[in-house]
């Protein structure tokens, strides 16, 4: 049984929707995400979840029982849920410890001190207790705010943005962190972000967020290398898509060359109706284009960004399309040189060029390269 599941929610304001038959399933013990721009909904989903909006349909279950419906609604304190608010919400005039402890005022006092002083060790702070929150760091501010969270050793932490009042450097190092401490003490979890770099780090499995609608719950793995529609293969990681056209029912012919997938690839509009030798877009990732000087097939530098161990080249074909390819940074290439490259790629999808953008457009069979 799932730990916590959502089957088909929606909730809209003012006959707007914000989240349209919304549904996940998370095991115990699992850390999700929901990732995605700005205004997709995503951080009502998690407000669902803890019981501070009610849902127009639908039902949210913790542990099989429901706690959000049309007819059920179990308000917020009584969901055992802990919640890391963007901005942390510690309370100014409070130590560290009595701020962690704020949720534990029904347990008598030698427990709750006991705790207290557990969850400064977790977090890494032990004999820090006495501090207060302006004295800490963001970083460690942010530790406070989890500690405070899963003291009362909640059912379920959900954790909105809550990386992003800090600088880039510290965001992946905490996040790392967090992922550990939540990890320990065996919680099932659910964030919220627009940053996949976070979303990687922490989570087990993500679920990508487009106008109010998962459009993908998958691995951090699956969702980079098997996207399911054009919407998750632009938000996750960089790429481009390339032009293509179906040469019969195993090809696919692109100006790197002939793709050849191991099993039929099907070109069908949606009606089912075969369309021929219609053109599709192959994803392309930048660890996909290998530099090679022996390669017979050249591309000229446009553009270049070095990345300490990479460098990451803009490159146009003869035919004027461009792809991306990450080179060890030794190959330093200057700008309008001519370079070998080729694909080298075990993943490579292909959408039909006339698919909508997201949920409609749904992906080919995975590709493989050959010349030709």
């Amino acid at each position: 049984m799932s730990h916590l599941e959502l089957s088909a929610i929606e909730l809209a304001y003012d006959a707007h929707p914000v989240v349209r038959r919304l549904s996940m399933r998370l095991p115990r013990g699992a850390i999700g995400c929901l990732l995605g721009p700005s205004g997709c909904g995503k951080t009502t989903v998690l407000r669902c979840i803890a019981g501070f909006e009610h849902v127009d349909a639908g039902e949210i279950r913790l542990d099989g029982r429901v706690v959000s419906s049309t007819s059920i609604h179990l308000p917020p304190e009584q969901r055992r849920i802990g919640m890391v608010f963007q901005d942390y919400a510690l309370f100014p005039h409070l130590t560290v410890g009595a701020n962690i402890g704020f949720g534990l005022r029904g347990l008598e006092a030698g427990a709750r001190q006991s705790r207290v002083g557990a969850m400064l060790g977790v977090i890494g702070l032990a004999g820090q207790g006495e501090r207060y929150p302006h004295e800490l760091s963001g970083g460690q501010q942010q530790r406070v705010a989890l500690a405070r969270a899963l003291a009362p050793e909640p059912d379920l932490l959900l954790l909105d943005e809550p990386f992003s009042n800090l600088d880039v450097e510290l965001r992946e190092r905490l996040s790392h962190e967090v992922r550990d401490i939540i990890k320990a003490t065996g919680i099932t979890a659910v964030m919220v972000t627009h940053d996949q770099n976070e979303a990687f780090a922490v989570a087990d499995e993500i679920g990508i967020m487009y106008e109010g609608r998962i459009q993908q719950w998958d691995t951090p793995y699956n969702l980079y290398h098997r996207p399911c529609n054009r919407f998750v293969a632009d938000f996750i990681g960089q790429g481009v898509l390339l032009s293509g056209e179906v040469v019969d029912d195993q090809h696919v012919r692109t100006d790197l060359g002939l793709l050849v997938s191991a099993i039929p690839t099907e070109c069908r509009i949606e009606d089912g109706r075969n369309c021929g030798r219609c053109t599709v877009e192959v994803l392309l990732r930048p660890d996909d284009v290998v530099h090679d000087d022996d390669s017979t097939l050249q591309a000229r530098v446009l553009k270049k960004a070095f990345r300490g161990a990479d460098i990451l080249y803009t490159l146009e074909l003869d035919s004027g399309a461009r792809v991306l390819s990450l080179v060890p940074s030794h190959h330093n290439h200057a700008l309008g040189e001519m370079i070998g490259i080729r694909l080298e790629a075990d993943h490579v999808i292909t959408f039909h060029r006339d698919a909508e953008y997201a949920a409609h457009a749904q992906p080919f069979n995975a590709l493989q390269c050959t010349e030709g």
